[in-house]
């Protein structure tokens, strides 16, 4: 049952998610957070997001914009290693609170509260109008890319912020998706690295259950990339970030009430 969810979850959302620069580490890490600890979780979806891009990378490289991704991404490295860092020290504190639902017993830890909260925030910020009419000039990709490197290595969360700063950035909507894929290449990278001598550390007998489930949702995710490719022209962005936002509006709640 646990394969099926998470491969459907990743075929349907890696889909979705083509057009928007982000959505697919968020919405498939609370899925293996239902059989996984939250850490291991991220780092396991780290894993997916990583191998889908390198697939898009195959479909779209040709159309990235090699100069965006030197100014945005390599600032996003340096801070996705400190974002990743400090994962790994939330997830040993101690619980923060524990009580019981019906029949649920549920504890609400720091870990959870952090992401739950970081993903709430997100959501509303691609939910906000405001937000949506903001216009990050060039000059600021290299903060783009730090502030996004960071909650990347963090939570996993980068692609909202960096939709927000490449948008901006006077690119094509296919050259958008390929270099925000490329820049999305260079994070994962560098926190699957800081991943595995913190929270595959931690949780290594666990970590060894994962294989399966990664393995299945990454093939997934690379058919549903393959197919959101051949739809490229015809979904407009804003739907897709509604929809993504939504779903992670209740994702975030359900993290950091201990329901997830």
């Amino acid at each position: 049952m646990e394969l099926v969810l998470i491969g459907v979850v990743a075929l349907l959302t890696s889909g979705l998610t083509l057009f928007s620069g982000f959505g697919l580490g968020t919405i498939l890490m609370p899925v293996f957070a239902l059989f996984f600890p939250l850490p291991l979780a991220i780092a396991a979806t780290a894993v997916v997001h990583f191998a889908n891009n390198l697939f898009k990378f195959g479909l779209m490289a040709k159309q990235a914009d090699w100069r965006v991704v030197a100014r945005f991404g390599l600032p996003a490295a340096v801070t996705a290693m400190a974002g990743a860092g400090v994962l790994g020290l939330v997830d040993r504190m101690p619980v923060l609170w524990r009580y019981s639902l019906g029949t649920m017993n549920l504890d609400i830890t720091p870990v959870k509260t952090v992401i739950g909260v970081l993903i709430i925030v997100f959501a509303l910020l691609e939910l906000w109008p405001r937000f949506q009419s903001l216009a990050f000039t060039p000059r600021w990709l290299p903060l783009g890319g730090a502030l996004s490197g960071f909650f990347g290595g963090l939570s996993g969360n980068q692609g909202a912020l960096r939709s927000a700063f490449l948008l901006k950035a006077g690119l094509s909507k296919e050259a958008f998706v390929a270099t925000g894929v490329v820049s999305a290449i260079i994070v994962d990278a560098v926190r699957l690295l800081v991943y595995g001598t913190t929270v595959l550390a931690d949780h290594f007998a666990q970590s060894q259950a994962l294989l399966v489930p990664v393995v299945v949702a990454s093939v997934a995710a690379f058919v549903g990339a393959f197919a959101g490719k051949k739809f490229l022209s015809k979904v407009t962005l804003r739907t897709v970030q509604l929809v993504v936002a939504a779903a992670m509006l209740a994702i975030g709640l359900g993290l950091a009430s201990g329901i997830v």
